[in-house]
């Protein structure tokens, strides 16, 4: 199914992905856009998702201590 839709460009170089398109493609807030133009001289753009859950599966490690006691950052207790 071809989409096509028009947004216009603000001073800063901004513009607004419009709804269909980002349900389409699920862009969320975070994601980027990848913009590439090709040898043909076409725009290109993929949308790389925002990596989330990326300590989903991290296991704490035991640094010593009852972990109640905290330090800044010269390692001195507070």
């Amino acid at each position: 199914m071809a989409t096509s839709e028009e947004t216009t460009v603000n001073d800063r170089g901004g513009t607004t992905i419009p709804a269909e398109i980002r349900d389409q493609f699920d862009i969320d807030s975070g994601d980027k856009i990848r913009w590439t133009v090709t040898e043909e001289e076409e725009l290109a753009i993929k949308v790389v998702k925002q990596k989330t859950g990326v300590f989903a599966d991290f296991e704490p490690a035991s640094m010593g201590g009852d972990g109640k006691t905290a330090h800044d950052t010269t390692g001195a207790e507070r």
